[in-house]
């Protein structure tokens, strides 16, 4: 049955998010981003958790103080409870992340942040430059080597990429003119919200990438950093 189904991971995925959101700095927008992820109004979940919508709000906003471990943990089932009436399906989504386990090295990191991060901090912090401008925030990071994705990715584990949230980059390493990664968004029903072509020169950079950028409305940049000074700034983001 789809709710028997739904409530596989429900139990492990409020305990990371409560844990989450309690040790953030900022556990206000840590709450509204989990909020957002569920797609669900502040008035249907002060509804569910039989509060006025000022309470959800303040707690969000910063104007109450940090919420408990117990509060925390009642928001976050009323969002499960939620989800579940709906059907469950993004609790089934994040099931299959639970589940995720990638082979042999295509994946060098994978992390969803706290709170949203601007897009050019992001690309700042990796020495990445601008071609195609279309978003300003991202809620993670994905950096896989593309040659082996493309040698060893089912459709599903390519889908794992986008971690918690498509709202985020995925920076592609070992390419050459980066147009086999941006076929790959053009194909698929997950569209990040940035795409960062790793190790190739502004001229390097193919024209039909730019264009399924733009079609694709995915901000599109480039970096000729190394990839452990990468990998390492990422650690600050």
């Amino acid at each position: 049955m789809p709710e028997q189904l739904a409530r596989e991971p429900a139990e492990e995925l409020t305990q990371r998010i409560a844990g989450e959101v309690v040790l953030s700095d900022d556990a206000g927008a840590t709450l509204r981003k989990w909020r957002e992820d569920f797609n669900v109004s502040q008035s249907e979940l002060s509804e569910t958790l039989e509060v006025s919508n000022s309470v959800v709000s303040d707690y969000e906003s910063g104007r109450r103080a940090s919420p408990g471990i117990g509060v925390v943990r009642r928001i976050v089932e009323a969002l499960v409870e939620i989800d579940l009436r709906r059907g469950g399906e993004t609790l089934r989504r994040y099931r299959r992340i639970l589940g995720a386990g990638f082979e042999g090295g295509a994946v060098k990191d994978l992390r969803d942040y706290e709170k949203p991060v601007a897009l050019g901090e992001f690309q700042d912090a990796i020495g990445a430059r601008t071609i195609v401008d279309n978003k300003k925030e991202i809620k993670g990071h994905t950096v896989v080597d593309s040659v082996e994705a493309i040698r060893t990715f089912s459709g599903e584990e390519f889908a794992q990429l986008y971690g918690w949230s498509t709202e985020r980059a995925l920076v592609f390493t070992n390419i050459t003119r980066g147009e086999s990664p941006l076929v790959a968004v053009r194909v698929t029903n997950l569209k990040p919200s940035a795409v960062v072509l790793h190790g190739i020169s502004r001229g390097d950079v193919s024209k039909i990438s730019e264009e399924i950028a733009r079609l694709e409305g995915v901000s599109l940049s480039y970096t000729t950093t190394d990839l452990d000074e990468v990998l390492e700034s990422l650690e600050e983001v």
